[in-house]
C-alpha cells in the first residue's frame, strides 16, 4: 500500500476529523439523529452525534448481487423494505426486476429481520418524521447504500437530511447532493479504489462488533 494514499489512521481519526467538517455550532442549535449507514459507520456516528449532543443509530440493509456473480452489487434493500436498484447494470445484464425484488424479500427475511430482531429488540428504526437526520459512513464506494438510506429516510418523512463521510469518489458527489440537503465529507478522489486502501487500520467489523460499541465496550 502506498504511504500517500493513506488519509485516516482509523475509524476513531476518520470521526474527528469529519466532526472538523461538519458546521458543528450550527448544527447544535437543533436536534439532530446520527444513523450508520453500514457495520463500519457505526463507530463514527457514536462519536459524531456526541458532537452533536444527539441520538445515533444505524439502518440495516443489505445488498443483492447479480446471477452468479457476487462481485456484482446490483441493489441494496434497508430494513424499511426500500429497494434501491442499480438501473444501468440491471438493465446491461438483462436482469428482471421480479429477480431484484425477490432476491431483496429474501435478504430482507432471512438476514436484516435478525439483525434488527437482536439489535433492537424487533423495532425497526425510529420514526424519523419532523426530524434532522445525518446519515454517515466510514466511507461511500459505488453509492448505492447511502442512497437507499437516504430515500428510506426521506419515506420516513424526516424533516431534513444530510450526508457524512469522510471520503468518498468525486463521481458520487452529484448524485448525494440532488437528494441530499447537505453532503460534509474530508476528502474526494477522482480515482476512487477501495475504503479500506485510505485507512492505515480498518477491520472488518461484525453484528458482536457494532453491539460492543453500542454499549461501550
Amino acid at each position: 500500500m502506498n504511504p500517500d494514499s493513506i488519509y485516516f489512521k482509523n475509524r476513531e481519526v476518520a470521526a474527528y476529523r469529519l466532526i472538523d467538517a461538519l458546521p458543528i455550532d450550527n448544527m447544535k442549535l437543533e436536534e439532530w439523529i446520527v444513523i450508520a449507514s453500514s457495520y463500519g459507520g457505526f463507530e463514527i456516528a457514536k462519536i459524531v452525534a456526541k458532537a452533536l449532543n444527539g441520538k445515533y443509530d444505524i439502518m440495516f440493509s443489505g445488498k443483492i448481487y447479480a446471477p452468479n456473480n457476487e462481485d456484482c452489487e446490483i441493489a441494496v434493500v434497508t430494513e424499511r423494505e426500500e429497494v434501491l436498484i442499480h438501473e444501468e447494470l440491471v438493465k446491461s445484464f438483462d436482469i428482471s426486476l421480479d429477480y431484484v425484488y425477490s432476491k431483496s424479500k429474501y435478504v430482507l427475511e432471512e438476514s436484516i429481520t435478525e439483525q434488527v430482531n437482536r439489535f433492537r429488540q424487533g423495532e425497526k428504526i425510529e420514526k424519523l418524521e419532523d426530524k434532522n437526520v445525518l446519515i454517515v459512513d466510514e466511507g461511500i464506494n459505488t453509492g448505492l447504500t447511502m442512497m437507499a438510506c437516504i430515500k428510506t429516510a426521506i419515506n420516513l418523512k424526516a424533516k431534513s437530511i444530510s450526508v457524512a463521510t469522510p471520503i468518498l469518489p468525486t463521481a458520487s458527489i452529484p448524485t448525494i447532493e440532488s437528494i441530499a440537503d447537505d453532503l460534509y465529507f474530508v476528502k474526494k478522489l477522482d480515482h476512487f479504489v477501495e475504503i479500506d486502501f485510505y485507512y492505515d487500520s480498518l477491520e472488518e467489523l461484525s453484528f458482536e462488533d457494532i453491539e460492543k460499541i453500542k454499549k461501550g465496550l
